[in-house]
């Protein structure tokens, strides 16, 4: 079976609030193994990041003014994705920004991707087999043991390589990422080798903020948002908002 683990950056949350994708990244994997093929773009999303979002993936306004558009790379994405399962972490919050993409630009025929790929989403796989626990990529590693020090990828393609170990070492089995065979389509110097997670979603600070004005109420609910993608549970914060106060 032929797989492409993705993940996606996006300027916040939600989709409907007219957010958009910023950075896609892809890996391939075929017979458990890595290619060495992979898809990684950033896009010029015609719209300003939210402050929360910066704060997680790190990607700017000013680096994404020369990057295409979506449209621009929408045929040669399809292509990599096309007829592949593809393992994503919180996989509804990714397909409902890949299908909006796709809706945007009047490819209506493409704007549900699931018609042409099969779905795995880990985050409920993880859930179901640790009920209870925290299910994050980086809570993830920890527990299964998977290193994620010594990487040189970043945001997207990082974390698709993350999760590929992951995924590998989750359902048992070959978990050896080496690159397949000599008829691989890897690229001449070979599989990038994972460097550390730079998001650590985990350890960030959730601080109270008292009587903000209407700009920093946004940024925080785009804060909060995004940390939800990334750790695939509410924000402790927003789990405190949702507790009922005691008589």
């Amino acid at each position: 079976m032929r797989s492409v683990v993705l993940d996606t950056e996006t300027t916040g949350m939600p989709v409907n609030d007219g957010h958009r994708v910023i950075e896609i990244g892809c890996v391939e994997l075929i017979g458990r193994r890595l290619t060495g093929r992979h898809f990684h773009v950033y896009l010029q999303p015609d719209r300003e990041i939210d402050e929360g979002a910066i704060a997680v993936h790190g990607i700017t306004n000013d680096f994404l003014e020369d990057k295409p558009r979506f449209k621009d790379v929408a045929d040669e994405f399809f292509e990599f994705i096309k007829g592949a399962q593809l393992i994503i972490h919180n996989a509804a919050f990714d397909v409902g920004f890949l299908n909006n993409e796709f809706a945007l630009i009047k490819q209506a025929d493409r704007a549900d991707i699931s018609e042409y790929c099969s779905i795995l989403d880990t985050l409920m796989m993880a859930r179901e087999r640790h009920p209870g626990q925290r299910n994050s990529l980086d809570a993830l590693c920890k527990r299964y043991g998977v290193d994620n020090s010594g990487r040189d990828l970043h945001g997207a393609l990082l974390d698709a390589e993350i999760l590929a170990d992951v995924y590998l070492t989750m359902t048992g089995g070959q978990t050896n990422l080496s690159l397949a065979g000599d008829g691989s389509e890897g690229d001449s110097n070979g599989r990038q080798q994972p460097s550390a997670i730079r998001r650590l979603a985990a350890d960030r600070p959730r601080t109270r903020v008292v009587r903000a004005s209407a700009d920093e109420l946004s940024e925080h609910l785009a804060r909060l948002a995004v940390i939800e993608k990334s750790a695939g549970a509410p924000a402790l914060w927003t789990q405190l908002e949702q507790v009922p106060a005691e008589a």
